[in-house]
């Protein structure tokens, strides 16, 4: 007979109904490689099809387990093939209208997101890589759904500069496109150094060519849960008292998450991909990965020691995942996207929180520079830069780094940016106002660092 220990049991409940545990999303990752022809709408409806053929009870099987275990299920997604790689194949292919068909089965099977709109050119582009680009910003700006991505650089072939200049073109064309909305638009795009192909969540989440016919990537979350737990430890408990302490909570979130995967992976009849334990914040108060920094002893996030207080996180996160999974995957640790993040946001307001200290603090967490809202007349060129010097950060330290920015369209510095729902409120940041033109626009491939050479 199983024994079931009450304070377990009670502590679960807290985790979920006080301090925000969740599934933050349930992605279904389909491969697209079998809907290539050579007409643009037939490969459309092939797109369609095969994901109503997969994703039509994902969300009618999340909701059902959702009730069943009482532990909420934020998004339910799907990431797709990277669509450039799927169009590349069609006489004169028209990106926009592949968009919206996604869009459109998007609606149809009821998820929040689809991804995998998408484009890997960290070594250079195809002619349907160009076109590609060329069609994002109507594309993201006529769809709800449909969230874009694209591979700027890798630690295995350096960084794509001519990339890097058209990604800040396609990301200012996009905000303009979305103005009525505070560029939302923008904030459904993200560019990559070494992005992974098993990542849950958007706006980068795609189906790699190496991933199998269809399968279930899980993202569980729970800062609130963190934060809650070293707030009740001693004041003076030492740094490895701390690291200890979110391996263990990090270890209880994994098994709660993975008994969810599991179980809707079944229920779906496909293969169980990943679980991505990722301390991905939403606007909710208590929900903060910034709270954690001050449960630490950091009066705000951007304080001195912030940095440190990222790094020991994100690696004690990963340790505690490990433990309890076999295969955590994604990105896996702790984001830092200002919009999502009530604590974020309050730092960022207060001038604690600056974009130089977020790039320092994106060498050591999951992603990168997330959901950071600047001026809208912020020159393209400055727009390049910073997304050159995060390609950088990863390209360098080989891991994944990302830039999710958005100049919001007729907004100041000192003005905010009202998204909503869980993209939340952004305030306009300041950027440095010196210029990068003569840099970035000198192109061509930045080469890959001595250490890629390791076969």
């Amino acid at each position: 007979m199983t024994t079931f220990n009450q304070q377990n049991i009670l502590e679960t409940i807290r985790m979920i109904k006080i301090h925000h545990l969740d599934i933050r999303t349930t992605t279904l990752a389909i491969s697209l490689r079998d809907c290539c022809t050579s007409d643009t709408k037939r490969t459309a409806n092939k797109i369609y099809d095969k994901i109503l053929k997969y994703a039509k009870n994902l969300v009618k099987y999340a909701n059902t387990l959702e009730d069943d275990y009482s532990i909420p299920i934020v998004n339910k997604r799907i990431a797709l093939t990277p669509i450039s790689l799927i169009g590349e194949s069609c006489d004169n292919v028209d990106y926009v209208y592949i968009a919206q068909m996604i869009d459109k089965a998007g609606k149809e099977v009821g998820v929040d997101f689809i991804g995998g709109f998408s484009a890997l050119v960290d070594k250079g582009f195809t002619k349907g890589d160009i076109r590609f680009f060329e069609q994002i910003p109507e594309a993201l700006a006529s769809t709800k759904k449909l969230c874009s991505s694209v591979n700027l650089g890798t630690s295995k072939a350096g960084i794509n500069m001519d990339a890097v200049l058209k990604t800040a073109d396609v990301i200012k064309k996009t905000a303009e496109l979305t103005k009525k909305e505070d560029s939302i638009g923008a904030a459904k795009f993200v560019c990559f150094c070494n992005a992974v192909t098993d990542n849950p969540f958007m706006a980068g989440a795609f189906c790699g060519i190496n991933e199998p016919e269809c399968s279930l990537n899980i993202g569980v979350s729970g800062p609130g849960v963190v934060a809650s737990a070293i707030d009740e430890l001693d004041k003076s408990a030492d740094f490895g008292t701390v690291a200890e302490l979110i391996k263990k909570m990090a270890f209880k979130i994994t098994v709660a998450g993975e008994l969810i995967g599991n179980k809707l992976a079944k229920k779906l009849n496909v293969p169980f991909g990943i679980i991505d334990l990722s301390l991905a914040p939403t606007p909710a108060k208590g929900d903060s990965v910034a709270e954690i920094f001050k449960a630490m002893g950091l009066e705000h996030a951007g304080a001195h020691g912030t940095t440190l207080a990222l790094a020991m996180l994100n690696d004690a996160v990963k340790k505690g995942g490990i433990m309890a999974s076999g295969f955590v995957g994604g990105l896996s640790g702790a984001f830092i996207p200002v919009s999502e993040d009530a604590g974020m946001i309050e730092a960022a307001r207060k001038g604690s929180l600056t974009i130089d200290k977020l790039e320092a603090m994106t060498s050591v967490c999951s992603v990168g520079l997330d959901m950071i809202a600047i001026a809208g007349d912020t020159p393209n060129s400055t727009i390049a830069g910073i997304i050159a010097d995060e390609m950088a950060i990863g390209m360098i330290n080989k891991k994944t780094t990302a830039v999710r920015i958005i100049p919001v369209i007729g907004k100041k510095v000192g003005e905010e940016a009202e998204f909503g729902g869980l993209l939340g409120t952004a305030p306009i940041m300041k950027v440095n106002p010196y210029s990068s033109e003569i840099f970035v626009k000198r192109g061509g491939r930045v080469p890959a660092p001595l250490h890629s050479l390791n076969n």
